[in-house]
């Protein structure tokens, strides 16, 4: 079992930045890929970024590129989501995942999941 924690939401202006992290413990050698998701109230929760450990490789959502930045360090133990320029439209709770085997953007790929951080961006 994978536990994951995260932190760093909060509210700022538009155009702020905010920097999410997110703590696993557990069996963190068997994760092969985190991310970022985020749930706006009454929408589906979205994918916002990924990483896949063995090759250090990033993806972000078209809605974010540019903007922010996935990144992990600790030895698959510490995800952070770096976020610029924010707007109103970013507005969610954001989770952190974990998946076991592969890479992808799907919420069903993902073995395990945070309770989520909520940020707000206010206009």
């Amino acid at each position: 079992q994978v536990q994951l924690v995260e932190s760093g939401g909060g509210v700022v202006q538009a155009g702020g930045s905010l920097r999410l992290s997110c703590a696993a413990s557990g069996r963190t050698s068997s994760v092969s890929a985190m991310a970022w998701f985020r749930q706006a109230p009454g929408k589906e929760r979205e994918f916002v970024a990924s990483i896949k450990w063995d090759i250090g490789a990033t993806y972000e959502a078209d809605s974010v590129k540019g903007r922010f930045t996935i990144s992990g360090d600790n030895g698959r133990s510490t995800v952070h989501l770096q976020m610029n320029s924010l707007k109103p439209e970013d507005t969610a709770r954001y989770f952190c995942a974990g998946r076991t085997n592969g890479w992808g953007i799907l919420v069903a790929q993902y073995d395990y999941w945070g309770q989520g951080t909520q940020v707000t961006v206010s206009s």
